[in-house]
């Protein structure tokens, strides 16, 4: 079932000459219990796509809609209520300095109306989720960035939302710390059962805690699908730019002639996935066609318990030889030359 789902949507700013269209049709459906990421780069409408979720933005046409509630039906007052079910964590973590971590925390339950007793059992519950309860009378600027999004993601649940919207929550951190949040995310879906909704620019924290991605670029979805195929075979240049920032497994550049200077056999970048047969071929190589070969750079991937990569070969052997072994290759895997 969906929890969010985009018919048709379009935001667009400004009018006339001056319009900019941040979201240009956007069909997208998200389900409940998933960790879904939307990734683009800067400028592509990830963050007005995900001020629509919540309805801080205004649909120019089209419809969003919320647990089957299409948000622009409701009255600013039916709003608060359907914000209420939806937490958020910010890049910059967005913390009251003049507030203690408790304080902060117990913020959004004072704003709902909880009593003190019970406010202070759920933050007590919330800081001992997140790992800082030792931190509680501590003040914002007194933590690392780490702890500050800790922090924040105990303030994003109090209220027990549905959703959590969590938008480039890691780019100002490290990459240690990064692992640490994200692996927080994840107890956050898989023992509370929150949809999380990641919006980024880094195909590293897509591949870590996402179930589904999909690709934004100048407002338009390009490609969407599993994380698994999003990073085995992508179909858009946009997603294939974001794979190459995390997975190198084609040489290119100064790379690649250092490889043809190394190397004076044919090179050929070859794919490989679980339904491949790649290695049955290889193994065959020296016997059926005089060929033998050598691995010369690439890897091999494990996700989501499917493995998949590429590997570069250099070839050996008589002309005709080789090109018999490249056609063979070419009806088991794809197949790239990487001629001189």
């Amino acid at each position: 079932m969906s929890i969010v789902e985009f018919r048709g949507v379009t935001k667009t700013f400004g009018t006339g000459a001056q319009a900019v269209t941040a979201v240009d049709g956007v069909d997208l459906a998200i389900e409940a219990g998933q960790v879904f990421g939307i990734i683009g780069y800067s400028g592509a409408g990830k963050s007005t796509l995900v001020r629509l979720i919540n309805a801080l933005e205004p649909v120019t046409s089209g419809q969003v809609l919320v647990d089957g509630v299409d948000l622009s039906t409701l009255s600013e007052r039916e709003l608060r209520r359907v914000r209420a079910g939806i937490g958020m964590v910010f890049q910059q973590f967005n913390l009251l300095r003049s507030r203690t971590v408790f304080g902060n925390v117990a913020y959004p339950l004072k704003v709902a109306g909880w009593d003190r007793e019970r406010r202070r059992r759920r933050v007590a519950e919330l800081l001992n989720f997140v790992g800082i309860a030792d931190k509680a009378w501590s003040y914002p600027d007194q933590l690392s960035g780490g702890q500050k999004q800790r922090v924040g993601i105990a303030r994003a649940l109090a209220t027990n939302p549905k959703i959590l919207l969590a938008d480039e929550a890691t780019s100002a951190l490290d990459p240690g710390t990064t692992a640490e949040v994200l692996r927080l995310l994840k107890r956050v879906n898989t023992e509370l059962g929150v949809t999380i909704v990641v919006i980024t620019h880094e195909m590293d924290v897509v591949r870590e805690i996402a179930d589904r991605v999909a690709v934004l670029d100048d407002g338009r979805i390009v490609e969407e699908g599993t994380v698994y195929d999003m990073f085995s075979a992508p179909k858009s240049a946009t997603a294939r730019r974001f794979v190459r920032t995390v997975l190198r497994e084609t040489p290119e550049g100064a790379d690649l002639e250092r490889l043809r200077a190394r190397h004076g056999g044919r090179l050929i970048a070859a794919r490989v996935d679980d339904a491949g047969r790649l290695g049955a071929v290889l193994s065959d190589a020296v016997s059926r066609h005089g060929v033998r070969f050598e691995i010369v750079y690439g890897g091999i991937t494990t996700l989501s318990g499917r493995s998949f990569g590429g590997l570069t070969l250099e070839l050996l052997g008589e002309p005709a030889g080789v090109d018999a072994l490249v056609a063979e290759l070419r009806t088991t895997t794809e197949i790239e030359e990487l001629a001189r």
